[in-house]
Order: structure tokens, then C-alpha cells, then sequence
């Protein structure tokens, strides 16, 4: 597994979440996720659960590679911690920004993600096609 660094986030289940994820080890990452986790991918509704999880990344995320650059993240009164962090996805078709959300809690379990596409409404026309 390729080692991950994101410029301002050293958390271990983040690291691994890419890691997993760009490896194609789609039973690791889902189990980064607590057992009612849930993933929002772009434009879908959440996906909830690890099974759910691992079903769609195994449908959707063969050959993608994730290339997060830098993230911020703050403590919330819920004894949980948001993170946001920047970078670009690259498929096997075409390449995308991207910002992705966290939520992780006190047992350091991926509780929610979302995968916001950062690209102009032609850029998003192009990946349609």
C-alpha cells in the first residue's frame, strides 16, 4: 500500500481510508466505517451501512485513484471530528477535483463521508457523456 500524506491531517483512519481505497481494498475501507456509517457520494443519496459500502465501492471504484493534498479539521461537542479535505480523483476516463467530508468518532470510526465534485457545470456536462 502506497503511503498517503494530506498537508495538515495526520489522523489514522483518514490515511487509511485513501490508502485502502487507491490499493482497490474495498473490505478495508468499508470497514473503516462504523457500523452504521454512511458514505454520500456525488449526487446520490447516502449509502448506509458497511455492506452497502463495500457493494458500491466495489461497483464503482475499480481503477479510481484519490489524491487528497490538504485538509483542515475541527473537534465538535458531539465527541466527534470533522474533517475537509481537498484533492483531485483520477478515474480511468477522466480526472475531477474533489473535497471530501468527514465526520469520525471517538473510536476513530468513519461516521458519515460526503464526496462533493468540485468542477464547473460544463466540466460536469463532460463527465456525462
Amino acid at each position: 500500500m502506497q503511503p498517503i500524506e494530506i498537508e495538515g491531517i495526520s489522523h489514522p483512519t483518514i490515511l487509511q481510508y485513501f490508502e485502502t481505497l487507491n490499493a482497490g481494498e474495498f473490505e478495508a475501507t468499508s470497514q473503516l466505517f462504523a457500523i452504521e456509517g454512511a458514505m454520500q457520494p456525488p449526487f446520490e443519496t447516502p449509502i448506509m451501512g458497511r455492506e452497502a459500502i463495500l457493494a458500491y465501492l466495489q461497483k464503482e471504484a475499480p481503477g479510481l485513484i484519490a489524491m487528497p493534498q490538504a485538509g483542515i479539521f475541527e473537534e465538535t461537542d458531539q465527541h466527534c471530528t470533522d474533517f475537509q479535505i481537498t484533492g483531485k480523483v483520477q478515474m480511468p476516463m477522466f480526472g475531477v477535483n474533489v473535497t471530501w467530508y468527514f465526520t469520525i468518532d471517538q473510536t476513530d470510526q468513519v461516521t458519515f463521508t460526503r464526496i462533493k465534485l468540485n468542477a464547473s457545470p460544463q466540466e460536469l456536462a463532460k463527465l456525462r457523456r
